[in-house]
């Protein structure tokens, strides 16, 4: 399955990325963390598929979380990696 995605990056949180699935489509986004994310600049639109490599997320979990929310958000790799030691499995 291929996908386009719109990566906008946040002005006030560094190395915070938006992935949508819509351009410009921000309503999709929760009030919260359009709040805390600030300004969003449009960086580029890429087609995903299942082949694609992405440097800092999954591209399966990506186009899943676009198709599913109309978004992903792909935080730092430090802030990433802390907030997920504290993910509880079944």
């Amino acid at each position: 399955m291929k996908i386009n995605s719109h990566i906008y990056k946040s002005r006030k949180k560094q190395d915070t990325y938006v992935y949508l699935g819509k351009k410009d489509d921000f309503e999709c986004l929760p009030l919260e963390l359009t709040k805390l994310l600030g300004k969003l600049e449009f960086v580029m639109t890429l087609e995903l598929d299942n082949q694609r490599h992405l440097a800092q997320a999954d591209v399966v979990n990506v186009i899943k979380d676009i198709q599913n929310s109309g978004y992903y958000i792909q935080l730092p790799k430090d802030l990433s990696a802390s907030i997920s030691q504290y993910s509880i499995t079944g």
